[in-house]
């Protein structure tokens, strides 16, 4: 089993990296393979609602790294997704990666996903919140911790020091690697899925 977290900081090793770092250690003891994959310093593009990536399973940009996550997410069996706090909202490059990932990608639904986010001080909990969205529309079951998931401080050294965010961190990891192998455990005694039902799409305005 694989985990992938995704660090959606412009610094490749900071506050934010060191949270997904925690976690990530606690699911390699855990017997979980992960992977950090940093999303990197340049511009991205927003999702123009083209639906060129409908039945593709691709995005049909394919210069900035979100084809490449995809790849990655087929392949996981759950994800950790990481940003620092702007202005008490996520990265908006961040933002904007999982805005075309989420609408073309078709590998999500019942793989188990948690978000963390870093601050220096405020504007955490609604950053959760924007990020926990993403999958709770794509049929996801989110792992909690023993607290909000996130750290804070303004540098990796004193986010270490967030005694309590790394702990939270660290129960985060546990609980993932305790859903994947319940979910394994399902699938061998022939636990399946739930049957999709067909979309039903209402316009409120007619």
């Amino acid at each position: 089993m694989k985990v992938l977290l995704i660090n959606g900081s412009p610094n490749e090793k900071g506050c934010t990296y060191t949270a997904l770092g925690e976690v990530a250690g606690e699911l390699e003891k855990e017997g979980i393979d992960t992977e950090i994959f940093w999303t990197g310093k340049a511009p991205v593009r927003g999702c123009i609602g083209c639906k060129g990536c409908v039945g593709r399973g691709r995005c049909v940009f394919d210069d900035d790294g979100v084809n490449q996550i995809l790849a990655k997410a087929e392949e996981a069996d759950g994800y950790v997704i990481g940003s620092p706090v702007y202005f008490a909202s996520p990265n908006g490059g961040l933002l904007a990666l999982l805005d075309r990932i989420f609408y073309a990608g078709k590998c999500f639904a019942y793989k188990p996903a948690a978000a963390v986010v870093s601050a220096r001080r405020a504007g955490t909990t609604a950053s959760l919140d924007g990020l926990c969205k993403y999958f709770s529309i794509r049929n996801m079951p989110i792992v909690s911790s023993r607290y909000w998931t996130m750290v804070h401080g303004n540098t990796p050294e004193e986010v270490r020091q967030d005694l309590e965010g790394m702990q939270t961190m660290r129960v985060l990891g546990r609980n993932m690697a305790w859903l994947l192998k319940c979910l394994e455990a399902g699938r061998r005694f022939g636990i399946s899925v739930p049957e999709e039902e067909t979309p039903v799409r209402t316009n409120f305005i007619r």
